[in-house]
């Protein structure tokens, strides 16, 4: 398994979900399926999203691609090791 093209893989899986949380923040509906998602597990939700800031958004994804990436390739790493 190539550990580089998964953690691109994973990184850009993370990525892509952070960017439609972005776009969800930017259209005015995150609030709304942040409220419908706790209300599903009968909470009250304690949080409430922030006004979009394009800055913000583009660290979030740059944040959580970075991130997915180091777990996609510590888990090739590990795959790879364990299936010598």
């Amino acid at each position: 398994m190539n550990k580089n093209k998964i953690g691109l893989v994973f990184g850009s899986i993370m990525g892509l979900f952070h960017l439609v949380w972005g776009l969800l923040i930017a259209f005015g509906l995150a609030q709304y399926l942040l409220d419908f998602v706790y209300d599903l597990h009968s909470l009250n939700n304690p949080f409430f999203v922030m006004s979009f800031d394009l800055v913000r958004t583009i660290g979030l994804i740059i944040f959580t691609f970075i991130v997915g990436y180091i777990f996609g390739y510590i888990f090739a790493a590990v795959w790879n090791k364990l299936h010598k």
